[in-house]
Formats: C-alpha cells, sequence, structure tokens
C-alpha cells in the first residue's frame, strides 16, 4: 500500500491495528488510531499494508501465499525473477546515512512545519 495505508487509516479501518506505511508517512498513522510499526509487510486481521513502493511486491508474495499456497507463491517469486539484491544497503532510515534522511524528512510532504 506504500503511503496507501493512510487512507484506510483515515476511515478508521484501521484503528487499534498494527499498520505500516512508507517511512516518511509511518508518523501519521497514530493520528487515526492505528499503530504503526517500521515492517515491510504488515497483516491485522483482514488488512494488509506495505512499507513502501517494492514492499507492494512482498505484500502481493504475502497475500499469494495465503490464498493459494506457499508453493504457488514461490512460483511466482522464481517467474517474475524477484530476488532483490540493492546496490546499496540504504532500504531503510536505520540504514541509510543520517544526512540522506534528513534532506528526505526536510523536503517531505507529510512532515508537519
Amino acid at each position: 500500500m506504500c503511503t496507501g495505508s493512510l487512507l484506510p487509516a483515515a476511515a478508521g479501518l484501521l484503528r487499534g491495528r498494527r499498520a505500516t506505511s512508507h517511512w516518511l508517512a509511518l508518523d501519521q498513522l497514530p493520528a487515526y488510531g492505528a499503530l504503526p510499526t517500521g515492517e515491510r509487510v504488515v497483516t491485522d486481521g483482514t488488512y494488509v499494508t506495505a512499507a513502501g513502493v517494492s514492499s507492494g511486491i512482498d505484500m502481493g508474495l504475502t497475500l499469494l501465499g495465503r490464498i493459494g499456497g506457499d508453493r504457488l507463491a514461490q512460483s511466482v517469486q522464481l517467474l517474475t525473477e524477484y530476488d532483490p539484491q540493492p546496490p546499496y544497503d540504504a532500504g531503510s532510515p536505520d540504514k541509510a546515512p543520517a544526512d540522506v534522511v534528513e534532506e528526505l524528512r526536510a523536503k517531505s510532504r507529510f512532515i508537519l512545519r
């Protein structure tokens, strides 16, 4: 869902539920009663949220595994050759250089000034 988790949260559907979102928008979830977590994919009841653009693929595979079984999800992962090996280890604010994180926070539309 990336930042799309803010929509069901704003509708009250994630109240009291664990949810994730893009790291720049994660701090917005508590305003809607959701319990934010930095996990890439979160399943809470019938709701599934994903943390960012690439975690949407993880979410799709997670749902496919739940619906069609692990073997089907593994087959789809293999057929799409989804084997993330990013050239940099900067895929979360905990891993990225602090100055890069701060620069992006300063430019974010999700950070209220």
